[in-house]
C-alpha cells in the first residue's frame, strides 16, 4: 500500500489492478486505520478520476446485498434522489422530502441513504423519526416499491462490508477530511436505478459524476450543484442562486446553468432552508408534504421534485415538473404517500 501511496503523491492514477488490490485492504481490520487514512488522503489530494471512481463503485457493489428489483416490473420509472452531503450547511432533508412528491406523481423512488455523517440528520434519521420502516429486507423493499412506488435502501444494511471502516470514515469526517468515500454514497445504490438525481458538494463534480454514471450504464441523470449566497454551494437544485447541471442522456453528457427564478420560483435566503434535529426535520418534511409549511422550504422541495420528474421522464421540462410537484402537494397525494409508508408493517400480514 505504501508503494501506491507514493504513486499517488507523484501524481499517478490508479489502475484497475491497483484498485482490485486496494479494496480488500481498505475493508480489512488487519490493516491500521492510519495507513488507510494516508492512502485516502493521497488519493483525494491527487484528485479522483472517473475511471478510479467507477472501479471503486463496481468493486464495492460486488460486495453489496443486491435486492434484485426488476425495473420492468415496477408501476413507474425507477429513480433515486440523493446527495453527497458535505456542503456543511445542514439544510432540511430535501431529497428525502421529494421522494414522496415524486412517488405521488408516478415515479418509483428507491432512495439510497444513511444516518447523518456530514449533517446532524441523515435520511435514515428523519425517516425513522417519522415512523417509516428503514430496515427493509429485499422482499419487503420490493413489496414497498410495487405497492407504494417507494422504498428506502438503508446503506448500512445493504453494504455490510462497510462496517469494517465505519469508525474510520466518521473520524475523517469529523476532521473535515474529504476522501473518495465522500463521493461514493449516491453511486452505491445496490438497486442500480437507471435514473438518478444527484446533488454534489462542488461544481467540478457534476461532470465527473455524469461520466461515472455513463460508465455504469445509467439511462439518464442530472448531477446538480447549487449556489447560495456567501457559501461554497449546496448539493441540491438551489433557489438561492444558479445551479450547475451535468445531464447524462442516451450516453451523452451535456452541461447547463439553471436559475429557478426564471421559472417563477421566488429567490430565498439560505437561512430559510436550514434544518435541525431529526424531530425538527421530520416536522418540516411532514409540514411541506401536507401543505402546512409554505415559503422557502416548500419552494425548495418543489424545485428539486421538478428536476426529479424531468429525470424520471414524467415531465418534459422544469416548468412542467414544477407544476406537477405543486399539484402532488396541493392535492394531498404527497402526504398520502408518506402515510402509506408509515403504515407499512414489515414481516406482518398486510
Amino acid at each position: 500500500m505504501k508503494t501506491l501511496i507514493d504513486k499517488l503523491h507523484n501524481g499517478g492514477d490508479l489502475t484497475d489492478g491497483d484498485i482490485r488490490y486496494l479494496v480488500p485492504v481498505l475493508l480489512s481490520d488487519a490493516v491500521p486505520d492510519e495507513l488507510k487514512a494516508d492512502f485516502l488522503a493521497a488519493l483525494h489530494h491527487k484528485g479522483e478520476t472517473a475511471e478510479e471512481v467507477t472501479c471503486f463503485v463496481e468493486l464495492f457493489m460486488e460486495r453489496a446485498d443486491d435486492p434484485k428489483i426488476d425495473p420492468a416490473k415496477l408501476p413507474g420509472p425507477m429513480i433515486d434522489v440523493c446527495g453527497t452531503g458535505g456542503d456543511g450547511l445542514n439544510l432540511f432533508n430535501v431529497s428525502t422530502t421529494i421522494m414522496f412528491v415524486l412517488a405521488a406523481g408516478g415515479a418509483v423512488v428507491l432512495k439510497h441513504g444513511n444516518r447523518g455523517v456530514t449533517s446532524s440528520c441523515g435520511s435514515a434519521d428523519v425517516l425513522e423519526e417519522l415512523g417509516v420502516p428503514i430496515h427493509l429486507a429485499p422482499e419487503e423493499l420490493k413489496e414497498c416499491a410495487q405497492r407504494f412506488g417507494l422504498g428506502f435502501v438503508f446503506a448500512r444494511q445493504y453494504h455490510p462490508a462497510f462496517r469494517e471502516i465505519a469508525k474510520m470514515r466518521e473520524r475523517l469526517t469529523r476532521q473535515n477530511s474529504r476522501t473518495i468515500f465522500s463521493l461514493l454514497g449516491p453511486l452505491l445504490n445496490p438497486v442500480r436505478p437507471p435514473r438518478q438525481l444527484i446533488g454534489v458538494f462542488a461544481p467540478r463534480l457534476t461532470t465527473l459524476f455524469a461520466d461515472v454514471l455513463r460508465r455504469l450504464g445509467r439511462e439518464r441523470a442530472w448531477i446538480v450543484h447549487g449556489l447560495a449566497e456567501n457559501t461554497n454551494g449546496i448539493d441540491d437544485i438551489s433557489i438561492c442562486g444558479a445551479t450547475t447541471i451535468a445531464e447524462l442522456q442516451d450516453g451523452k453528457i451535456t452541461s447547463a446553468i439553471l436559475d429557478t427564478q426564471w421559472l417563477g420560483v421566488p429567490r430565498a435566503r439560505i437561512e430559510e432552508l436550514l434544518g435541525g434535529t431529526a424531530s425538527e426535520n421530520a416536522a418540516t418534511l411532514e409540514g411541506v408534504l401536507s401543505g402546512k409549511i409554505t415559503g422557502a422550504k416548500r419552494e425548495m422541495a418543489v424545485a428539486n421534485a421538478g428536476g426529479g420528474f424531468v429525470v424520471a421522464g414524467i415531465a418534459r421540462d422544469m416548468n412542467e415538473g414544477i407544476a406537477l410537484a405543486r399539484e402532488q402537494i396541493d392535492s394531498g397525494r404527497a402526504i398520502e404517500k408518506l402515510r402509506a409508508l408509515q403504515s407499512y408493517k414489515p414481516n406482518a400480514a398486510q
